[in-house]
């Protein structure tokens, strides 16, 4: 029974560790781009160092196409919200250094940060053969993911809704259970709680991210301090839609195989 548990444990670890190859390989990224200087500016190394790992990932099928056409999605995504969040009259955050491949104030290369998260979730489906347990309908949990997402934008200048957010996801949640198999025995957790260990490792990696300054909050300008730990109630919004639009995407590729 010990050995069968310690086997499952290990082969969990690989597979979460597989999963977040993108993640691993562009904190490598940051942690280079703190240290060395590569002749480039560090925000189009970045940029230029995750697109290559990309290739490098796809070439070697550590990353599937499907992961890929996953990632450009969340990189839109991300890098939208961040045009918005650092415009100077906004002012959630910035990216100080000096870039040529830029948009506005936001260097490209910070859309795969959202990316990366993506790619993670993505993996960890295949890897983990995720199912979901008595999910809501997805054009119930597509209007909730919308409505969290353009909150980001207007809780600057309206009430912020987050609360009511949080609420409407554990109603619209509140039976659904993610299913992931790491061996052989299907392992099963209410999904909302998943939604939160997920946000949970974001908010590790963003204290890491900040403190190699991939960017900055405004209290972190003149010396690092450490991210606010309610930042894990935004990230879970965050994840709820990654998680979500991961789970359309893999329905609508599934059903044209069927068709098929």
């Amino acid at each position: 029974m010990i050995r069968k548990f310690v086997h499952e444990f290990v082969t969990f670890g690989v597979k979460e560790a597989q999963s977040c190859v993108f993640a691993g390989s562009f904190f490598v990224l940051l942690f280079l781009s703190h240290h060395v200087t590569f002749g480039l500016a560090r925000y189009d190394f970045l940029f230029v160092g995750a697109v290559l790992i990309q290739v490098v990932l796809v070439l070697t099928k550590l990353e599937t196409l499907d992961e890929v056409k996953v990632i450009g999605l969340f990189h839109t995504i991300g890098l939208v919200l961040e045009i918005f969040k650092t415009h100077p009259s906004i002012g959630s955050w910035s990216y100080p250094e000096f870039g040529y491949l830029k948009i506005m104030n936001v260097p490209l290369y910070s859309g795969f940060m959202y990316a990366a998260v993506g790619s993670y979730i993505s993996q960890a489906w295949r890897r983990l053969d995720v199912q979901l347990i008595r999910p809501p309908s997805y054009v119930v949990s597509g209007v909730l993911c919308l409505l969290i997402y353009v909150n980001f934008f207007t809780h600057h200048f309206i009430y912020d809704f987050r609360w009511l957010l949080f609420g409407l996801v554990v109603i619209t949640f509140s039976k659904t259970l993610v299913e992931f198999t790491v061996v052989t025995v299907p392992r099963r957790m209410p999904v909302v709680v998943s939604f939160v260990l997920i946000a949970f490792f974001i908010w590790i990696a963003e204290n890491i991210s900040t403190f190699l300054g991939a960017w900055k909050y405004p209290d972190q300008l003149v010396t690092w301090t450490n991210v606010s730990f309610h930042k894990i109630g935004s990230w879970s919004l965050l994840v709820i839609i990654s998680f979500m639009l991961i789970a359309i995407l893999k329905h609508v590729k599934k059903g044209i195989r069927l068709k098929a």
